[in-house]
């Protein structure tokens, strides 16, 4: 049993690195994150929005509605008070918020979430001046690994955003 009190050994760092991740609550894949954003994309500390389905709700399923308002609201929070320039959008292979919230078949789960992924590049970037806003797509490999894979901005035209 844990003593009441903790105290890290860590240093406190003030200076901010003005970024945030929006990815899936899923805690088997949270080292898996902090190591792609952290060493990968050289972002020792960024602002967390872990929620179930990560910006799945951002892209304008109707089982959504609420979560999709809740996160706007988070990150256009953060992007002012925090100065945000960067935003990283990380979706998982079978992620249950797809097959149990909102009822995707398994066979069309990952066409689905790289579609929303689309749709929540476009979301996102409408919601600070200048904001990269970048996607990733997490798959777990053979070797009991989990691989990043870079989902590239398609181009289409707001018809697409699908609200």
């Amino acid at each position: 049993m844990p003593s009441a009190d903790f105290e890290s050994s860590l240093p406190f760092d003030l200076a901010r690195i003005e970024a945030a991740a929006v990815y899936c609550s899923d805690g088997r894949f949270g080292s898996h994150v902090d190591d792609l954003l952290q060493n990968e994309l050289k972002l020792p500390r960024y602002d967390r929005l872990a929620i179930p389905g990560g910006s799945a709700c951002l892209t304008g399923h109707f089982l959504t509605h609420r979560e999709e308002e809740g996160l706007e609201e988070q990150l256009r929070f953060l992007i002012v008070a925090h100065k945000l320039r960067r935003v990283v959008l990380i979706a998982h292979q079978d992620c249950a918020y797809y097959t149990q919230r909102l009822g995707v078949p398994p066979a069309q789960l990952e066409r689905q979430q790289r579609d929303d992924l689309q749709k929540a590049i476009q979301r996102v970037s409408t919601l600070g001046p200048k904001l990269l806003v970048e996607a990733f797509f997490a798959r777990k490999t053979h070797q009991n690994r989990v691989r990043f894979e870079k989902c590239e901005v398609t181009e289409s035209g707001p018809d697409s955003l699908g609200y």
